[in-house]
């Protein structure tokens, strides 16, 4: 009972309880002849058709990364059936990649009794035909000699070392049997790919398009590539590149069809992945610890990143599963060694030896350096088969999952960026090296795929014009401004203020003068502080908390009252552990407005940056549109309009136990939509949907998000309730469209009706995807595309209402584009229009001068979800979980609770 309550759990945590039930009601059974009144059926909304194309901005041409791909065989169907593999025994085999090698041996030895068809194989249950197999249901036997896959292990570990020698030599592998049944599941016609070009989309196109794509994964597959979901990593090293930690960036390609408004593309790009560096496992662990020698490696560590990784081991180059590390080192680590009596009458004894001497005693294998290490044990939990460590090397071509850390991040982006002209030659080698020409399948559904890049028409955008101080107005060149002789639009004053060092070595009395001084460059006064408070070195040793804690206590035993302002110098950039535990502190525990600095390089610039996220946090602004100012951006300024960015972020792919959080900021002070506050919350790990956007208590209470935001924004625009919603989702793929707008957008249309029943605002929704692979160049161009850049025809969708739009000034490596889907329209947006909304939301991020990749409110709630993360630290959790598999499934674990920040900083932009 328990796995169904729990099943039914995520259906219904969107509704209210049902209403109770008078004592004095007596049920009465419904006669089905006279039904009282219709049941209302739930309208289920689906993501709007294109209402036109956009004009405005300077057209240019274009090229991108889709090729286009011709369909001759439209009368053709494709055939699915199941497959099911087992071992003689009926087992099912669950090893992957197993399943490759048993169906490419069916379709060897069966050829005529499946009419010589071609097979598109999908590596798990489903494989597809173009035309029938001969019957609807066949069952074949074959043999497998070698059943370590390819890229994976299947069942195939070598026996224990006692089982005798020359017997495990000449047979390194059992000979396997396998039976696979073949049964027909359904029919899909190819007319469905012509019908989704023509803006019909349905099940069958989705599965028409996923053949093509598993056509291409199984040619992927069949040269020995790692796959992941739609890319694919060839092994070579050429690919690798160091990240430290003894993790590689393999870099390979992403390939899928999409249907444009041009008509079917096979859309090809630049891909990486997360490696784990092959060759002896002690190599890796080093690297991987960053230590000197084996001797300092921390084993309970090793063995967690080490489990269920794949090793070949010397002598016999058998490929199996690392299980874990024995108990003792090499030398001392017995087993059972079954041996023939020496009096020849075929009886066994069994010996007690070290695997040290059983390897170089018996099996005369030279080892260098493992006698004092601990063991890699390949075998089953109750019969361990150990190897000494430097017989072990690991495969390659195996997924690193967990979380990278800053600096393999940094190092990563740095050695995989490429220029726009290098990204198009190696894309156009990727399609020459592929051949898809070649490939049996996509012949005989007549798919032939062009080699050229789509050349399309772009518009670019003129920047909004922005507003600084003293009433000045400027135009953005290129993407940029800066506050050179200018003051900002509305600064603060910092009055009430102190500085903390957490031991950082600087110049602190030449920092802060500095620092006022450039405050009154930019506008700001800024008062001398009241103190700086230095850490007590007895203290920096101690963990992150009793740092924080200790300093507090210095700080109230010496201010008259709680500042307005603390700046924090902390030891390190980037992955300071204060950080987390000093923030929290502040906001939570205070109300403190706080801003951190690792001061290395301090210059006017860096003063300045820092100097824009104080003030903003503070509540002042640094520049705003001028359509702001005068009031008069279209649509936006007539009536009351609150715009929401909404974002959910999880741990790392290898991490099933953090917590997701979900952030919503919103625009306050209407009209303006420049000024935002934010709420955050946990979630269950892994879960898209925003599950806390309406929470009803009883019949008064709400502690959801967005009635809080509602009430902020009532409040700080004169009292009036926004008239207009508009929603920026980001991070969900097409497949979630449909629960954003009736999931999500339900849960937030209950906060507005349970606020007042009468109210019924109207919604705009509208998604950011920029973790996709549509790229665009400029013909003969070495430079990205030019800030403003918007795409609305030929490669968006042949019905629904979507945009690319590059804001930013793409200065280094390629530029991403941000994948604008608009949902919903209840207020009746032109294409220029919304357009141009969202180009002037790229204006108004105010932690840099610059335009941003994707708009204001979406960069927002990235911050503070991860500002807020970092209150949580759930980093302990996260070591614990293995980094290959062992996912635990989304939902079913209760959720530690985010703390409340303090009232005096729940409005403020704290995130900035």
């Amino acid at each position: 009972m328990d796995s169904l309550e729990h099943e039914g759990n995520g259906a219904t945590e969107g509704l209210p309880p049902p209403p109770p039930v008078p004592p004095d009601v007596v049920p009465l059974r419904a006669e089905p002849d006279h039904i009282s009144e219709p049941v209302k059926k739930k309208v289920v909304r689906v993501p709007i058709a294109r209402r036109g194309l956009g004009s405005k901005g300077q057209k240019i041409p274009i090229l991108t990364n889709h090729f286009k791909v011709n369909v001759t065989n439209v009368d053709g169907h494709f055939f699915h059936y199941s497959v099911s593999v087992s071992y003689e025994d009926g087992r099912p085999v669950d090893g992957k990649g197993v399943g490759r090698k048993v169906i490419d041996r069916v379709h060897e030895t069966y050829d005529t009794e499946l009419a010589g068809k071609n097979f598109a194989y999908d590596g798990e249950k489903s494989l597809f035909t173009v035309g029938p197999l001969p019957r609807n249901k066949l069952e074949f036997t074959v043999v497998l000699e070698d059943v370590t896959s390819n890229r994976n292990n299947g069942n195939g570990s070598p026996g224990s070392p006692n089982e005798n020698d020359r017997k495990r030599m000449r047979r390194p592998y059992q000979s396997k049997t396998f039976k696979v049944e073949i049964s027909f599941a359904a029919k899909i016609p190819m007319q469905a790919i012509a019908n989704a070009l023509r803006g019909q989309e349905s099940e069958n196109s989705q599965e028409a398009l996923r053949v093509l794509d598993i056509i291409l994964r199984q040619h992927a597959a069949k040269q020995g590539c790692l796959l992941v979901r739609q890319s694919f990593f060839h092994n070579d090293a050429r690919n690798f590149t160091d990240v430290g930690g003894g993790v590689l960036g393999c870099r390979g390609f992403h390939s899928s069809f999409r249907t444009t408004q041009g008509g079917l593309s096979l859309n090809i790009d630049v891909s990486t992945t997360m490696i784990i560096q092959p060759g002896p496992v002690v190599d890796f662990l080093i690297a991987n610890q960053n230590v000197k020698d084996p001797f300092q490696i921390d084993w309970a560590k090793a063995k967690r990143v080490l489990k269920n990784l794949r090793v070949k081991t010397s002598p016999s180059n058998a490929e199996c599963k690392i299980t874990g590390l024995s108990e003792k080192p090499c030398k001392e680590q017995m087993f059972s060694l079954k041996q023939k009596a020496k009096d020849g009458d075929g009886e066994f004894q069994t010996l007690e030896v070290t695997v040290y001497d059983y390897f170089v005693n018996y099996r005369h294998i030279e080892l260098r350096y493992s006698a004092d290490l601990p063991c890699i044990n390949v075998g089953k939990p109750k019969r361990p088969t150990y190897f000494p460590i430097e017989l072990c090397s690991l495969v390659s071509l195996q997924r690193y999952t967990k979380a990278l850390s800053t600096f393999q991040r940094a190092s990563l982006v740095e050695k995989s960026r490429q220029k726009p002209q290098e990204r198009m030659r190696v894309l156009t080698d990727a399609l020459k090296i592929n051949n898809y020409d070649a490939e049996p399948m996509l012949r005989s559904c007549g798919v032939s795929i062009g080699n050229n890049f789509t050349q399309i028409e772009g518009r670019v955008l003129p920047a909004p014009k922005l507003k600084v101080g003293n009433g000045e107005d400027f135009f953005p060149r290129n993407g940029r401004w800066n506050f050179n002789n200018k003051k900002l639009v509305d600064p603060t004053k910092i009055e009430r203020w102190a500085v903390v060092n957490f031991s950082a070595r600087c110049d602190i009395r030449g920092l802060v003068r500095d620092l006022i001084k450039c405050g009154e460059m930019k506008g700001i006064h800024i008062d001398a502080p009241f103190d700086v408070f230095e850490e007590n070195q007895q203290y920096r040793r101690a963990p992150p908390l009793v740092r924080v804690e200790k300093m507090f206590e210095n700080i109230q035993s010496k201010l008259p009252g709680a500042p307005q302002f603390l700046l924090c110098l902390l030891p390190e950039r980037k992955n300071s552990d204060l950080y987390g535990p000093w923030k929290r502190k502040n906001l939570s525990d205070y109300g403190i407005v706080t801003q951190c600095i690792a001061p290395t390089r301090v210059n006017d610039q860096y003063l300045t940056n820092v100097l824009l996220k104080i003030n903003a946090k503070l509540g002042g602004l640094n520049s705003m549109l001028a359509v702001e100012h005068s009031p008069s951006i279209p649509l936006v300024s007539k009536v009351p309009t609150i715009i929401l960015g909404m974002d959910v972020s999880h741990g790392s792919p290898g991490q099933s136990d953090i917590p997701s959080i979900a952030a919503v900021v919103s625009s306050r002070n209407w009209p303006l939509i420049s000024r935002y506050r934010a709420c955050v919350r946990t979630q269950s790990p892994k879960v898209e949907m925003i599950d806390s956007l309406f929470k009803r208590v009883s019949d008064t209470e709400d502690e959801g998000i967005i009635r809080e935001l509602l009430l902020d924004f009532y409040t700080s625009s004169g009292k009036r309730k926004p008239d207009q919603i508009i929603i920026f989702r980001d991070g969900v793929s097409e497949s979630q469209f449909n629960q954003v707008l009736n999931i999500e957008l339900d849960q937030i249309i209950e906060a507005c009706k349970f606020l007042d029943e009468k109210w019924c605002p109207k919604f705009v929704v509208i998604v950011a995807q920029k973790n996709h692979h549509t790229k665009f160049f400029q013909p003969g161009s070495p430079d990205n595309v030019p800030p403003g850049t918007v795409i609305d025809s030929k490669v968006c969708h042949p019905r629904n209402n979507d945009f690319y739009m590059c804001a930013h000034a793409g200065m280094i490596g390629t530029t991403r584009p941000t994948h604008y889907h608009v949902l919903l329209d209840e207020v009746g947006f032109s294409a220029d229009e919304l357009q141009e909304l969202v180009h002037s939301l790229s204006y108004v991020y105010q932690r840099s001068t610059t335009a941003i990749s994707v708009v204001a409110p979406i960069c927002y709630a990235h911050l503070a979800a991860t500002q807020m993360g970092q209150f949580m630290k759930f980093e302990d959790a996260s070591e614990t979980s293995s980094s290959h598999g062992g996912l635990t499934s989304a939902g079913a674990v209760p959720v530690p609770q985010m703390p409340k920040l303090q009232e005096s900083v729940c409005n403020s932009m704290f995130f900035c």
